[in-house]
């Protein structure tokens, strides 16, 4: 299968701004670009990459004063399989996890682990352990919360998500992983393309997605609680504690977001 993926983001600069962005593929996924999904800017800057600490790939640039535009276009290569289902993955002790993996089972920003622990234990310290846990895990937050963009907020934490009971796929992802961190199993936020491929087309405009990866029975998997199935055409761009980690920009001054557009699209031939 092959899928189009890209963005325009078109910022509004009062004066020459610096920006981080975090907007092409994670280099997990390098290998299956068909095409390169480099970044161009309008009018043109310079942008040099680097890659942080947790392996994304981030942009640096200055952006001018005015309209600012922000784009790339890209094939993409993708088995076409939906999102790997692994019901007998165990779950590890704590004292045998990796220690890269020891990071996803604190707190951070937006997953307070203090605040939800005991809810955690007394939902889900009963019952099965590894796979089965955190998929009733993500089923919990996938009735609990209600889906609308008209519940987004920059400042939202799981915990207000829990007690909202409403947010969008960040949300639901800040939700699941810190519960998931409060039994003791590390979870990570991760980011991408996640375009309508073998469901129903959703008729509000195309967007970035949210989910989480998990590590169970030695290697990390892909839960969504937003949407509680294996969907397919997953294309990650970053991975982190959460969204803090891997924000689309960070811009160092006054700006205003004129326009946003995503596309990721089944290429059939």
């Amino acid at each position: 299968m092959k899928i189009r993926i890209g963005f325009e983001i078109v910022h509004t600069f009062p004066q020459p701004t610096p920006l981080l962005a975090m907007l092409n593929v994670h280099p997990s996924r390098e290998k299956d670009l068909l095409t390169p999904d480099t970044i161009s800017a309008y009018p043109f800057t310079p942008i040099s990459t680097y890659i942080d600490d947790f392996g994304n790939i981030c942009s640096r640039m200055t952006a001018p004063a005015g309209d600012f535009t922000l784009t790339t276009d890209a094939l993409v290569a993708d088995s076409g399989e939906p999102d790997v289902v692994s019901p007998n993955a165990p779950q590890h002790a704590v004292q045998e996890l990796p220690e890269d993996t020891l990071i996803y089972l604190l707190g951070s920003r937006y997953c307070e682990t203090d605040r939800l622990a005991e809810e955690a234990w007394r939902l889900f310290g009963n019952g099965p352990m590894g796979w089965a846990r955190v998929q009733m895990i993500v089923a919990y937050v996938h009735e609990r919360v209600s889906f609308g963009y008209a519940h987004a907020r920059p400042t939202k934490s799981a915990w207000e998500t829990h007690e909202e009971r409403q947010g969008v796929c960040r949300d639901f992802a800040h939700l699941a992983i810190t519960l998931c961190r409060c039994m003791n199993i590390p979870a990570r936020y991760a980011t991408g393309y996640l375009g309508d491929i073998g469901v129903p087309k959703d008729p509000a405009p195309m967007d970035f997605s949210a989910w989480m990866e998990v590590y169970l029975g030695g290697r990390w998997h892909t839960f969504d609680a937003r949407h509680n199935r294996p969907r397919i055409g997953r294309i990650v761009m970053g991975r982190g504690r959460d969204a803090s980690d891997v924000a689309l920009t960070n811009v160092f001054g006054p700006n205003t977001l004129k326009s946003f557009r995503v596309w990721t699209d089944e290429v059939v031939e």
